[in-house]
């Protein structure tokens, strides 16, 4: 259970910085899909980035062992996806 402590830790201050950059407020979602103000996008890419950068950096350091994975089903994503995005443009989120 001692394991899960710095992921939950590394979550909440993901939530927090995204609460503080004001990226949670409907008016930033909601121009993301109106593609006026890219600062939602922006910044999950960064995440992303330096989320690929650590993965990488602890498989370097020999802490974690990264294994294949399985393959995935590209219709179920593909719909899965649009009925996504589609039900959150909708909602006006």
């Amino acid at each position: 259970m001692l394991q899960y402590v710095p992921a939950l830790i590394i979550g909440f201050a993901f939530g927090w910085l995204l609460q503080k950059a004001g990226l949670t407020r409907y008016s930033k979602i909601v121009n993301v899909f109106r593609f006026t103000d890219l600062a939602v996008l922006k910044f999950m890419m960064s995440a992303m980035v330096v989320g690929m950068i650590g993965v990488y950096a602890l498989k370097d350091l020999g802490l974690v062992s990264l294994v294949g994975t399985m393959p995935t089903y590209i219709v179920g994503n593909l719909v899965g996806g649009l009925i996504f995005g589609v039900g959150m443009a909708g909602a006006g989120y």
